[in-house]
């Protein structure tokens, strides 16, 4: 199924199907009068004499030199052919398809002056699996993502290189193996391509739609792990959220309570019980998690207006004027990476806390040492615990703001820049942490709670165990434990751990 995207009104849900399941996308066909309108007018400029920047000039530091009308075309193939400057690995052809479709809608709004064949060629190479190789690095967020759009761009051209059904190949081969020809670039038209904040965004949405996968996993754990460990739900209460009144506390709250209904082992110890507060990665939970909840709507109210934005420049306004502006710059998006990367870090620290918890029975309310039967002949998931403790100091480290620097470039004409495109790639390896930091948990709580038998945790939680123990059997004697925690890892990154539970119960953006 192909969707149709409406540029300024594209929601999170499709860019997350985008990123996810790859579907195909095209424009909405009423982009096609407004995009030929400023096309035409670039088209009159380019045959004009007044100089406009990136369409008869040079570019950056260079914008003073004059380009004659009969070069107007090389000057943006050069432009694309210079900008190739990218370093590391290939990033990920989901984060790739997800550039693509941010890219159609930015042109498809109608001020960047591109003509109608450059979106339909975006769309067939999307139709049809063309997947431009654009290497991670070399982008500090402003003037737009430019060396990595450069690569996008380059095999629109023919050139570059591209992946098509599994096969690294040329990018003119792999666009004639897909039936697709490639452009010849107009004026402006290779400005527009690689000026702009899709790769950034790309990146940052998909830490945003790992990072809400994480926490709905997570919830699920806590609320194991505050059954395993016999905590008490009182501090879950509705009123006690809704007195302070943040809407993510609140959220997380009602998750907690509705996760927890029904516990058996809540029952056992709901009288007699001689402790009279948990631990605050127990206690806290809403409190924390609730505001890494609302640090990640921030994040996804913002990213939602940049991934529905023009970002290139120069643009053709309302009046036909053409102006150069500064919509490339990244900040936006840099500030929200840096948001998720704090909600990131956060909650892999309190989730640490409760695997710490949950090891020590000191703490544990009567579970054996690293929940074992046998401490001492046997490890149990001592070592599991220093994993979770070594992923979560990593991800601290990673959480500094990378808003905060800038570097001048391009001879100090591009004197302040976002740093968004590596602060919003680190998300992919801090989610990936995440992801193994819930997973640990989940094998310690589903372990916890199987050791307070013949009590029972809550319906919904039964189900949760269920899923957990269909990737890793409980822990009988000491085994090798990698491979458990890369399965429970892939359960929580894939949404199965929170697909176990009713999809009304855990928290939207």
């Amino acid at each position: 199924m192909t969707v149709t995207l409406e540029p300024g009104a594209v929601p999170l849900a499709i860019l997350e199907h985008v990123y996810r399941f790859g579907i195909p996308v095209r424009l909405d066909p009423a982009c096609d009068a407004p995009m030929a309108r400023s096309a035409a007018r670039i088209a009159a400029i380019a045959a004009g004499d007044a100089p406009v920047y990136g369409v008869n000039t040079g570019f950056g530091k260079l914008a003073a030199i004059r380009i004659d009308a009969a070069d107007v075309a090389t000057l943006q193939e050069n432009l694309i052919r210079s900008h190739c400057c990218g370093a590391g690995a290939p990033l990920p052809a989901e984060i790739v398809r997800l550039v693509m479709a941010l890219k159609l809608i930015s042109l498809g709004r109608g001020a960047s002056g591109v003509r109608l064949d450059l979106v339909r060629l975006i769309e067939g190479m999307l139709a049809r699996g063309v997947i431009p190789v654009v290497p991670e690095k070399g982008s500090v967020g402003a003037s737009g993502d430019l060396a990595p759009l450069a690569h996008m761009a380059a095999v629109m051209i023919g050139e570059g290189e591209a992946v098509l059904a599994g096969e690294r190949l040329p990018g003119g081969e792999a666009l004639r193996r897909a039936g697709l020809e490639p452009v010849r670039l107009a004026a402006k038209e290779g400005l527009a391509l690689i000026n702009g904040t899709q790769v950034s965004t790309a990146l940052a949405l998909a830490g945003l739609f790992r990072a809400h996968r994480a926490l709905q996993a997570g919830l699920v754990t806590g609320a194991l792990a505050t059954d395993a460990a016999m905590g008490s739900p009182a501090p879950f209460r509705e009123e006690i959220h809704r007195l302070r009144g943040h809407r993510g506390q609140i959220d997380v709250g009602v998750a907690l309570r509705t996760l927890l209904d029904g516990s058996g082992i809540r029952e056992a110890h709901r009288e007699g019980d001689e402790r009279v507060q948990d631990p605050y990665c127990i206690r806290c939970q809403p409190q924390v998690a609730g505001a890494c909840l609302d640090l990640l709507r921030h994040a996804a109210a913002t990213l939602e207006i940049e991934a529905n934005a023009v970002t290139d420049n120069p643009l053709v306004l309302s009046d036909d004027s053409v102006v150069s502006g500064g919509n490339f710059h990244a900040e936006p998006v840099a500030f929200a990476a840096d948001q998720i990367a704090l909600a990131v870090a956060e909650l892999g620290a309190i989730a640490q806390r409760r695997i710490a918890l949950l090891v020590d029975p000191a703490l544990s309310h009567g579970l054996p040492a690293f929940l074992t039967r046998t401490p001492g002949l046997n490890s149990g998931l001592m070592i599991a615990e220093v994993t979770s403790a070594a992923l979560m100091s990593e991800n601290k480290q990673m959480a500094h703001p990378a808003s905060i620097d800038s570097t001048p470039t391009s001879a100090n004409q591009e004197d302040h820049v976002s740093m968004a495109c590596h602060g919003a790639r680190r998300l992919l390896a801090m989610t990936r942490n995440l992801y193994g930091i819930v997973a640990i948990e989940a094998l310690c709580a589903a372990q916890g709670v199987e050791l307070r038998a013949p009590l029972s945790t809550s319906p919904a939680l039964v189900r949760a165990l269920a899923a957990i123990r269909a990737v890793s059997p409980p822990l009988e004697a000491d085994r090798a434990l990698a491979g458990d925690i890369a399965a429970a890892t892939d359960l929580v990154a894939s949404g199965a751990l929170a697909s176990a539970i009713a999809t009304d119960v855990l928290p939207d953006l």
